[in-house]
């Protein structure tokens, strides 16, 4: 086991040592439908706090995959990031129903000199009309907010300026005043970014974004010379080469890296090995004396009855056939061992308690392992049986008879 840790110890050495140096330590991430997310902006859940600037947390939608903005202290206050402009320090955000003249109602924009570090740099004052279906008299210059229009009333905007002029211009008509001639329209003025208003004034509410920029921290310096931007130990602002950043470490110093740790590591594999090994054994060789004792066991030889003794053999009567091969029984042809007819001049042995022939040579090798006759199975009386252990003693003191 001491083997394994100081493996493992080498293991997380190699790791701190050697890839954690090569990687950057903030690097850049982004939501699936976003913009790429790096210093001074991080992403929550995504990036470390250290990663980004106090008051530049951005996260991701759940629903949308897109990056949001909150622009207040309030879930409801999430705008939709679509750009960001690094070099020029500005983003731009959208409603999440893409009707940011709702946002210009709800004053979303008035304050965030106290709340975000972002800014509008102008503003134009709009008015917009909230009017009903009896309303008959609508300035030229008003444009159909539809995103806040509904069956039983219509939103209209314009521009401030304009409206004061077309009420001016009512009242010293001899036509009707606005009041009189039907316009029943709730009446409300409030601050509209100064690009947006432009985008309102002509095309109503299909207004693409609203331009915010930042001041602090300033990295305009370090993106225009191609630098990354970030915080030191200190939380200063500082510029870093991002080509140093994935060099890392010198190729000598990684290969002295590996070098000495993987050495070791070798080594302590081997280790592992052996002791793996040794126990083993040690368990083999436990368990080895049962097994050794079962095989002695059934190493003994066993007595076992097979066959008949030499002389026994010869003891039984041989017969020489003559030319006219006839024996006492004529129908006795054929030798039942080997399957061979009797030939003049064959010597046969017949076995005295059934009185059957066969070829001397033939029987005389089947009585050696068996003690009964071929064909009847008999075993013939007064036979001194043979076990494997006196037939081999008896084969290695005996000679072979003429």
């Amino acid at each position: 086991m001491a083997a394994l840790e100081l493996f493992f110890s080498f293991l997380l050495l190699l790791i701190f040592f050697f890839i954690i140096p090569t990687q950057a330590s903030c690097p850049p991430s982004s939501c699936p439908r976003g913009p790429t997310v790096r210093f001074p902006f991080r992403l929550q859940r995504f990036q470390l706090r250290r990663c980004g600037y106090a008051g530049f947390d951005l996260s991701c939608n759940n629903q949308t995959l897109q990056t949001t903005l909150s622009l207040s202290n309030f879930s409801g206050n999430n705008f939709i990031v679509q750009t960001i402009d690094y070099g020029h320090q500005t983003l731009t955000v959208n409603d999440p129903d893409h009707c940011l003249p709702k946002r210009f109602l709800d004053r979303s924009f008035d304050n965030l000199l106290d709340t975000t570090p972002f800014r509008i740099h102008s503003f134009q004052m709009y008015t917009f009309l909230n009017c009903s279906p009896q309303a008959t008299s609508i300035p030229a210059t008003a444009r159909n907010i539809s995103c806040l229009s509904g069956e039983n009333h219509t939103v209209f905007a314009m521009p401030s300026g304009a409206y004061d002029n077309w009420l001016q211009s009512t009242a010293t008509s001899p036509s009707p005043s606005p009041s009189s001639s039907g316009l029943s329209c709730a009446i409300s003025s409030v601050r509209v970014p100064a690009r947006a208003a432009n985008e309102l004034g002509v095309f109503g509410d299909a207004i693409e974004d609203v331009a915010l920029t930042w001041s602090t921290p300033d990295c305009r310096v370090c993106e225009t010379s191609g630098r990354d931007c970030g915080l030191n130990r200190d939380s200063q602002i500082v510029c870093s080469d991002p080509k140093a950043k994935r060099k890392g470490l010198p190729r000598s110093a990684k290969y002295g890296i590996i070098i000495g740790v993987g050495i070791p590591g070798i080594l302590c594999i081997l280790g592992l090995a052996s002791y793996v090994c040794g126990r083993i054994n040690a368990y083999g060789r436990r368990n080895r004396p049962n097994m050794d004792l079962s095989t002695s066991a059934s190493q003994q030889p066993a007595i076992v009855v097979v066959g008949l003794d030499g002389p026994t053999i010869e003891s039984y009567p041989k017969t020489l056939l003559g030319e006219s091969r006839r024996l006492p029984k004529s129908n006795d042809t054929t030798c039942s061992i080997c399957l061979g007819e009797y030939q003049p001049k064959e010597e046969l042995r017949t076995i005295p308690e059934c009185n059957h022939y066969f070829h001397a040579s033939c029987v005389d090798e089947w009585l050696k392992m068996n003690a009964t006759c071929p064909v009847c199975r008999k075993s013939p009386e007064g036979s001194a049986l043979v076990t494997p252990s006196s037939s081999m003693s008896s084969s290695s003191t005996s000679l072979p008879s003429p």
